[in-house]
């Protein structure tokens, strides 16, 4: 019997040896413990660190530009710092995407949408996506329109609600208008500010980026936790928050549709258009597929343009030097006849600075959408095995000494050159890098010099009453994006 126990616990031994090792050449890291791998680690920052890109940071500026980790079973690096990140977006090794509970828990148990999916299937679908696109007008005129009108919308929608309550909250005001410019394309259809569904919907979308972090967490290495705790491991509030978008999408779908004739309006009538066209002979085109690719653009088109917004009207507020120097620009660019147009661009190089600068400080997006070794690739010294997970800190890039002097504070300046027009700085990018960059750069940086110019050329703001001695927060609430936390403005018009 003690023959047989001491060979029992050999074994055990013998697999948790086997179960912490690392694989050869493998970036350093923290020690990994059998079966959670650095879990425990991670969850104990988290408690003292509260966001995860600064988990991220110090293990970075401990163990080095290329970190290396085991997450449950999965293995993990996080590469940080501009010439580390630079070499990683040009090997299209890394441009996979990952595979697991979490990130298809969103998409009916199915590998669909843009945004997790790689390979031939993701080519298709954005292919479509933005030949669809562009024939409805995106990135020319028509969309010009959509956005300059929302954002003239938007002006008489916060005046009526400071008007009416003497105040707004001004860290989501932004969200209707932005997600209108985008769903003009997409269904042909805008919503009325005041649409309490669609604010619903909102406060939801960002609710699920908040549940769980971009590694897909707890719950996607470990899903039968969710069994055990529902709420704790983020799956319950995930598919409550989902639901209600699931639902709206499937009714929008629907409607367009049965109503749908003529030449296609919309990226939803189109997409509907090809699946009665080719049947079934196009095994990446289905209705899954279809609502999933909307709730790809639903989130990602509204989250990171109105948070940015939201965070810039709080460094307008503690900087208001910048702010006013941002108006200066605006009447002489603008004058008195209209509101800011995207016309206007080439003459409004500080304001575009401005924004320029807060998206390097803020970092709505501090972790860019996590990527996944395709093969095995031998990466700056060190051998990384397919299927291993790869987080970019977009964060350190922003924050990097050697690309930044004084990264820590806010000087639109940098953006300018001698001449005073903007530049290209090397180690800016907001919006990823290769062939997974944002496809919707442009509209978003669009949408954000014309809404905030919109707003800075039309009023005037100071903190609510009882908001007055304390300066809103730049440190935001942490999730797959950050998000700034709520504050109070009361709102005077410049004229």
């Amino acid at each position: 019997m003690e023959v047989i126990l001491f060979i029992l616990l050999g074994l055990l031994g013998f697999l948790c040896w086997m179960d912490t090792r690392k694989p050869s050449g493998f970036p350093p890291g923290p020690v990994w413990l059998p079966v959670v791998g650095n879990f425990p680690q991670v969850l104990r920052l988290r408690r003292s660190l509260n966001h995860y890109h600064k988990i991220w940071q110090q293990l970075n500026q401990k163990y080095g530009s290329i970190v290396g980790l085991r997450l449950g079973r999965d293995r993990l690096i996080v590469i940080s710092g501009w010439e580390a990140i630079r070499e990683f977006y040009s090997r299209p090794e890394f441009d996979g995407r990952p595979d697991g509970f979490f990130f298809r828990v969103r998409s009916f148990d199915q590998r669909l949408g843009l945004v997790f999916t790689d390979g031939h299937p993701w080519e298709i679908q954005r292919r479509f996506c933005m030949t669809t696109l562009k024939q409805l007008g995106f990135g020319r005129c028509s969309m010009v329109d959509h956005i300059e009108r929302e954002a003239a919308e938007m002006v008489k929608h916060l005046w009526s609600l400071n008007e009416k309550d003497g105040w707004i909250y001004n860290h989501n005001v932004f969200d209707i208008g932005v997600i209108n410019v985008l769903w003009t394309l997409m269904a042909g259809r805008r919503y009325d500010l005041k649409d309490e569904r669609l604010n619903t919907l909102m406060r939801l979308i960002h609710e699920t980026f908040k549940i769980i972090d971009m590694s897909g967490g707890i719950l996607n290495q470990f899903p039968q936790i969710r069994h055990i705790l529902p709420t704790l491991s983020g799956y319950r509030p995930l598919v409550d928050a989902f639901k209600p978008l699931w639902d709206f999408l499937r009714e929008t779908i629907d409607e367009i549709r049965q109503t749908a004739s003529g030449e296609s309006t919309s990226l939803i009538q189109a997409y509907v258009k090809e699946l009665e066209t080719c049947g079934k002979a196009k095994s990446t085109f289905s209705p899954e597929q279809l609502l999933a690719l909307c709730l790809d653009m639903f989130q990602a088109g509204s989250e990171t343009t109105s948070n940015t917004l939201g965070f810039a009207l709080i460094y307008m507020l503690r900087y208001p030097q910048v702010a006013s120097r941002v108006r200066k620009e605006l009447d002489v660019a603008v004058g008195v006849e209209s509101l800011p147009k995207l016309k206007h661009r080439s003459l409004l190089t500080y304001t575009e600075a401005v924004l320029c600068e807060v998206m390097r400080c803020c970092n709505v997006a501090p972790l860019a959408i996590v990527h996944r070794a395709l093969e095995t690739v031998h990466f700056r010294g060190f051998c990384i095995p397919k299927d291993t997970l790869a987080l970019v800190s977009l964060y350190s890039l922003h924050h990097d000494d050697a690309v930044w002097q004084t990264p820590e504070e806010f000087r639109p300046e940098r953006f300018l050159d001698r001449r005073n027009q903007l530049m290209n700085r090397e180690g800016f990018l907001p919006f990823g890098s290769g062939k997974r960059r944002c496809m919707g750069e442009n509209l978003a940086k669009s949408s954000l010099l014309v809404f905030f110019a919109t707003f800075m050329y039309t009023f005037e703001m100071r903190l609510a009453d009882d908001d007055s001695t304390k300066l809103p927060d730049l440190e935001g609430l942490d999730g797959i994006t950050l998000s700034p936390k709520p504050y109070r403005i009361v709102l005077s018009k410049r004229n």
